[in-house]
């Protein structure tokens, strides 16, 4: 049998759900990062999310757990658990058990809610987070639209969802781009900029791509990476459009990929069609991506020609992402 990948997950904030898709005193059983979780949000308002089975007898608290308080309570005996992961109560016990670790009953993930998203912070060894997620002002902005929100599964890994911006020559084999676009691309510590200039298609007055165009017109396209879950690109034309992709590990071999646009209120009509038209040309191409995705093999030593662009640079800054199960835990707390 092949192996496709033989990656760990990468550690980072990913999302988990939008923000609007969880009431107050709402339960949602979810699978990421090759576990079964519980999402809900107390009756304070702040968004928790646990691994999903009760210590007592193992229940999974996101089928038929409710909300109490701060806490969530087991369908099976009403054992609470707060967002922390600490057993706030047996309801028909007179002390906690010996064995019971009372403040870290379950395990319990770092939660961030921006950019209209659910965060989750991931990193096999329990470490804290070591960067906060980025904040997109325009997705805060009553200037800018309501999002439009895609969403798909996909069997891959997060490194090769990202490392599609880096491999120029796709965009003509694939996508059908005129020329190779012309990118740099800058790394400091878990962030990547790529900056790309590319002579891509023109749109017909409808906003519809021109595909038998052979002569084009210049675009910018502004694309940041904020650890291994999280994109925002930022793309101008005749128009302005930002785009905030984010990618959440199933397990090892497969993931869920969300894009979400927006763009400002104030641009002509004319624009917004041509800005609506790119949205579907990016959702296009990501959905002429997904059948090699689904289907290739990672090489972990490629045969790499001078015109492929900056894969190996690329591949060099993810590998922060990675941990090794094995190493002590301690060595990789924040101080």
């Amino acid at each position: 049998m092949t192996v496709r990948y033989d990656k760990p997950i990468p550690y980072g904030w990913y999302a988990v759900e939008y923000c609007d898709q969880l009431a107050v005193g709402e339960v949602k059983p979810l699978k990421y990062f090759g576990k079964d979780l519980v999402l809900f949000r107390t009756e304070s308002g702040e968004a928790a999310l646990l691994d999903a089975f009760c210590p007592h007898l193992g229940a999974h608290l996101g089928h038929g757990g409710t909300v109490k308080g701060d806490s969530i309570s087991c369908p099976f005996h009403a054992w609470q658990f707060n967002g922390q992961g600490s057993c706030t109560e047996i309801p028909y016990a007179n002390r906690m058990p010996p064995k019971l670790d009372a403040a870290n009953a379950i395990r319990s993930y770092p939660i961030c809610e921006r950019n209209q998203v659910i965060w989750a912070w991931y990193h096999p060894l329990q470490a804290e987070p070591k960067w906060e997620v980025e904040y997109v002002p325009e997705l805060d902005s009553e200037d800018w639209t309501a999002i439009d929100k895609y969403d798909w599964t996909i069997n891959t890994i997060p490194q090769e969802t990202g490392e599609n911006a880096a491999d120029i020559a796709h965009f003509v084999t694939v996508h059908g781009a005129l020329k190779m676009p012309d990118g740099k691309v800058s790394l400091e510590g878990h962030t990547r900029l790529t900056l790309m200039e590319s002579n891509t298609q023109s749109m017909d007055e409808s906003g519809q791509v021109d595909r038998n165009d052979a002569v084009g017109e210049q675009a910018r396209l502004e694309s940041w990476n904020y650890g291994p879950g999280f994109t925002l690109q930022r793309f101008s034309r005749m128009f302005d459009i930002v785009m905030m992709g984010t990618v959440t590990p199933i397990d090892h071999e497969n993931l869920v990929l969300r894009f979400n646009f927006t763009l400002p209120k104030k641009q002509t009509d004319t624009h917004k069609l041509y800005a609506h038209g790119f949205r579907d040309e990016v959702v296009h191409q990501v959905e002429q991506d997904m059948p090699i995705w689904n289907n290739k093999q990672y090489l972990d030593d490629p045969i790499l020609c001078d015109g492929d662009g900056p894969i190996a640079k690329y591949r060099k800054w993810f590998q922060q992402f990675y941990v090794d199960d094995s190493e002590p835990a301690q060595k990789l707390k924040i101080a």
